[in-house]
């Protein structure tokens, strides 16, 4: 069994994390820390939880944390960071579902993330935790830099055409939308239902702090310089995001629906559909999966690839998971099985 902890459990993202790991049949939950509701028991604030997690919110400097193997962090960007080194030190595995290991660069991550990160020093090290890029390089690391919700929904769907130099790096379009959950469970007027419902508005369109993550991450796969036009939106529903992706062909238009397929054929969790198809959030609901449909409009330049996950399973804890899995030598499915909700 794996000794895990779990850092910061209180917001949409833990709570998800929680879900998962209470079925996991190779997990040992030890702690579960807040410091805002230490001494809490989980299913108070969690109802969802009740009969299956038995556990109360510990405080961080109360918690046998350096006594786990794992300990995933849900917690604001900047908090890891300073956590982080000591877990390290005393052998434990880490993996960080906030931002603090995502950027390569310190000059960056100060940038977008407004101070200076407490242990530039590991940012070489830690491993960008998309198992579809990256593996094998997660199965040997201790320390793993989870990626963002939108940065998972368009990666995956522009990673194949970069791969095979297909498109034009420097003229990439990533339409998104995502649910409001994605905006964390503090209270903010933005996110009230009568602000919400009934409504679409674009955000961040002058920089967003997935921008740097995203292309970092393209530019890994073309070994070119990046150029990507960026625009979320927030929408009226709970889960989900929808990434809507447009790209120029270099050339003449190769057998997207085939490339597609090769690339993901071995993925447990990448859906490629039917040609025409086009992919709904509500089928990715609850579940660590990334459903993708190519499309050649009219057979002209252009190549759309619509992508569709739930921001907070293939989006953040189902993937944090799915990491774990790879870490420690389990098939990396186990605990991530169960299909979709619907409606």
């Amino acid at each position: 069994m794996i000794k895990v902890g779990v850092v910061g459990g209180t917001g949409y993202t833990g709570v998800e994390l929680l879900r998962l790991l209470a079925a996991h049949p190779q997990v040992d939950l030890r702690a579960v820390t807040s410091r805002g509701e230490a001494g809490r028991h989980l299913a108070d604030l969690f109802p969802n939880l009740r009969g299956h997690v038995d556990l109360v919110f510990t405080h961080p400097d109360e918690s046998d944390l350096p006594g786990c193997d794992l300990v995933f962090f849900a917690t604001p960007n900047g908090t890891a960071m300073q956590l982080v080194p000591d877990l390290l030190a005393a052998g434990v595995k880490v993996i960080d579902l906030a931002a603090d290991f995502r950027l390569r660069d310190p000059a960056a991550w100060e940038h977008w993330y407004g101070m200076p990160h407490a242990c530039p020093e590991l940012l070489a090290e830690a491993v960008y935790g998309l198992p579809e890029v990256n593996r094998e390089a997660v199965r040997g690391a201790r320390l793993v830099a989870n990626p963002g919700c939108y940065p998972t929904a368009v990666q995956l769907g522009f990673l194949p055409l970069l791969e095979q130099g297909l498109v034009e790096p420097g003229n990439l379009i990533a339409d998104t939308k995502s649910g409001v959950s994605g905006a964390g469970r503090k209270a903010a007027v933005g996110t009230l239902l009568a602000e919400a419902s009934e409504n679409m508005k674009a955000y961040g369109v002058a920089g967003h702090r997935h921008q740097p993550e995203i292309r970092q991450g393209l530019r890994a796969a073309t070994q070119q310089p990046v150029e990507l036009t960026f625009v979320p939106h927030l929408t009226p529903m709970i889960r989900g995001i929808h990434a809507t992706l447009y790209a120029r062909l270099t050339g003449a238009a190769a057998d997207l629906q085939s490339l597609f397929e090769q690339r993901y054929a071995d993925e447990p969790f990448v859906d490629v559909m039917p040609l025409g198809a086009h992919p709904e959030t509500r089928s990715v609901r609850g579940a660590n999966h990334c459903r993708l449909a190519v499309h050649h409009p009219r057979g002209g330049q252009t190549v759309v690839v619509l992508s569709v996950i739930d921001n907070l399973v293939k989006g953040a804890a189902g993937q944090a998971v799915q990491n774990m899995n790879l870490m420690f030598g389990l098939d990396e499915t186990t605990g991530l099985g169960a299909a979709a909700l619907l409606p």
